[in-house]
């Protein structure tokens, strides 16, 4: 998987993706996050990058000039686009609260993707123009503003990455992850079996996978019947777990 992301803080990524998985990730060729200085490609002396909003209003808006160079540049794309490279299925992604909110689920369908292009906003916003002729996407982390799109990013970058065969050492272990199957995650325990008067649950001692396995699907269907009960609507479940919600809901009734 080929991350290129767009920045006009390129110094903000090396100390997330120089650490733990993701760095392994990196280190295996599993994934590549090449980072661009929009900056870069400004032809005034000054690297201007944003200016005032037509119309008036506070805040600065960024330039489109700079953000087509770079972006045209580095993937390539003819300027301005001919009709087939327009539909080109690679995503070209705008972070900004006013795109689709990201879950699980869109990183999922991101990960079936080779390469991703990620274009961080910043300052009062981008020039509309860059929306309507360059970006194939919009994607929000949350119904909230950040300063700018670089966080946002970094959290597209980890989710995705995660999903990838052999990023994580154990094969299965983005499965079971919160959200992954439409759940909250299960609690987790591990030594010592006491600490401080709180036991390790005997099931999870026991050695009955069966139990183990049985125990675990409640637990996650108990937290998130009491945490997220939304997610119980979508979540893809079987008798046996609708009739233990039923019986998590006649206990409180």
């Amino acid at each position: 998987m080929q991350f290129e992301v767009f920045t006009l803080l390129p110094e903000v990524f090396p100390s997330y993706l120089e650490t733990s998985i993701l760095k392994r990730a990196r280190e295996r060729g599993l994934i590549h996050v090449n980072v661009h200085n929009i900056r870069n490609y400004t032809h005034d002396r000054h690297h201007t990058t944003d200016d005032t909003p037509y119309g008036g209003g506070g805040g600065m808006v960024m330039k489109p000039e700079p953000v087509f160079e770079a972006i045209e540049t580095v993937l390539g794309i003819a300027s301005p686009p001919s009709t087939p490279e327009l539909e080109s299925p690679l995503p070209i992604i705008l972070l900004t609260p006013q795109g689709r909110v990201f879950n699980q689920s869109i990183a999922k369908e991101l990960s079936q993707h080779s390469k991703i292009v990620l274009l961080c906003g910043r300052y009062e916003g981008i020039d509309e123009r860059i929306r309507q002729n360059l970006v194939t996407d919009e994607i929000s982390i949350g119904d909230y503003v950040l300063t700018g799109g670089e966080i946002p990013a970094l959290i597209l970058i980890d989710a995705i990455s995660r999903l990838l065969p052999d990023v994580l050492g154990d094969p299965t272990g983005a499965e079971d992850d919160s959200h992954a199957m439409g759940l909250l995650e299960y609690p987790h325990y591990t030594r010592p079996p006491e600490f401080r008067g709180s036991k390790v649950p005997d099931v999870l001692l026991s050695g009955d996978h069966a139990k183990i396995d049985k125990w675990r699907r409640e637990q996650a269907l108990e937290r998130t019947f009491k945490k997220r009960p939304d997610m119980l609507e979508k979540a893809d479940l079987s008798e046996a777990d609708k009739k233990f919600i039923k019986s998590l809901k006649s206990n409180i009734e």
